[in-house]
């Protein structure tokens, strides 16, 4: 049986326009300027529709600085011709900006362990942590936060709450005084699991955490040395796909934005099935994408398109397919499916019950930009790390402000879903 709870799930967040506004309003400069750096290179295009695209892919920055430099040292030159060689440098430069931030810089590679290579670069870097501190998932945001605005509330309590609120929601359907054996899927620097042996867990539980990444298991271990729970949470480098624990392990498993890297959604979820015990519970937070299969079984789709509709973004417009194969490349993300496909799932497997689903991109959507907001706010970090971060840090802001656009638009949706193990 399926339980959708209705109340999380807005096809659409409120009005773009009215985000896009109290956006612009919201921060001054910040708002502005990366409110710009998205439409400015969203309109490039437009700008240089006279520039042969053969012309403009030639020509790289270091060529039109040197170009620029070149005409400053000839002789004078009228204002106008000035005027009009700026402009056309700008465009072709616009133009060059919009096609290298078109242009996904973290695509995931099959066999390649993109995943795990990217989490440790980002450990190493040591950004990601600063700002988003131990929990690299979005935050939860009440509609009285909402309300007041999102800058009001601390960025890293809000993935605190996060996990509050998860934690609350997934264990309802059973006794949560019982567990003693957790399993976190895909733990990044393990804040959720710390957090959970020290605060949500009974006094007798201990959490397992898996991640594909090496650095990550050695800062969450450091970590939990440092805050004394390392008794209680054991860290190890896994695949989720390919987990080494027995059948009927765990009374809980718990996978918190995991799922957008797992190459195989049915894999991912009946491999945590596998590995929970009668009685136990799986929650899994995720993003996922708006679910077509309605329509697509009312026109009369093949069963053949609908294998692979997922993989293969069917039911999408042109437009809406280039901007989610943006942000899935982007982040090393293989392809998304529905949250009503995951319970799907759950529910082919045959071996659970009390399916319940939800969308919470309306409590988590303010992350997208408070994340931006927190590194405006305090940007030194960036600023002493040098070109390469500055470059990198770009291209995220970007990529935020076009995921919160996609989940304002319902094109994106954040799952929510859990089931006992009969």
């Amino acid at each position: 049986m399926l339980h959708h709870h209705h109340h999380h799930s807005p096809h659409r967040i409120g009005s773009s326009a009215r985000a896009a506004s109290s956006f612009e309003t919201a921060g001054g400069g910040y708002s502005a300027a990366s409110q710009q750096i998205v439409d400015a290179h969203q309109q490039a295009v437009v700008t240089t529709t006279t520039t042969t695209a053969a012309h403009t892919t030639s020509v790289s920055s270091h060529q039109v600085i040197a170009t620029l430099s070149a005409s400053t040292a000839a002789a004078p030159v009228s204002p106008l011709v000035m005027a009009a060689g700026a402009t056309a440098a700008l465009a072709t430069i616009a133009l060059a900006a919009k096609k290298i931030l078109d242009t996904p810089s973290r695509e995931y590679v099959a066999g390649a362990d993109t995943v795990g290579n990217e989490y440790d670069a980002w450990t190493e870097e040591g950004v990601l942590e600063y700002y988003w501190g131990e929990h690299i998932h979005l935050g939860y945001y009440t509609d009285e936060e909402r309300a007041a605005g999102y800058k009001k509330k601390d960025f890293k309590q809000a993935k605190f709450d996060f996990v509050d609120e998860m934690y609350k929601w997934g264990t309802q359907a059973i006794d949560s005084s019982k567990v003693k054996k957790v399993l976190d899927v895909g733990c990044g620097f393990g804040g959720t699991s710390r957090y959970l042996a020290k605060k949500l867990l009974p006094e007798h539980a201990d959490v397992t955490a898996i991640t594909l990444s090496p650095k990550q298991v050695e800062r969450a271990t450091q970590l939990a040395k440092e805050q004394g729970v390392h008794e209680k949470t054991n860290f190890q480098v896994m695949d989720a796909l390919n987990m080494d624990f027995p059948d009927n392990s765990f009374d809980l498993v718990w996978a918190c934005e995991s799922g957008e890297h797992m190459p195989d959604k049915t894999k991912y979820v009946n491999e945590m099935i596998r590995v929970l015990k009668p009685g136990g519970r799986l929650i899994i937070a995720t993003w996922c994408q708006r679910d077509n299969l309605e329509e697509l079984k009312a026109s009369g789709t093949s069963e053949e398109v609908m294998a692979n509709a997922y993989e293969n973004l069917v039911g999408f417009t042109d437009e809406e397919k280039e901007r989610l194969d943006f942000l899935y490349r982007e982040w090393a993300h293989p392809y998304f499916i529905s949250y009503e496909e995951y319970a799907r799932i759950c529910e082919r497997s045959g071996v659970v019950k009390d399916v319940t689903m939800a969308d919470w991109a309306k409590e988590t959507i303010d992350s997208w930009r408070h994340s931006i907001w927190v590194g405006v706010w305090d940007p030194w970090i960036v600023v002493f790390k040098g070109p390469k971060v500055w470059y990198k840090t770009i291209r995220e802001i970007v990529t935020l402000e076009r995921m919160h656009r996609a989940f304002d638009d319902g094109l994106l949706t954040y799952g929510m879903i859990s089931c006992t193990k009969k």
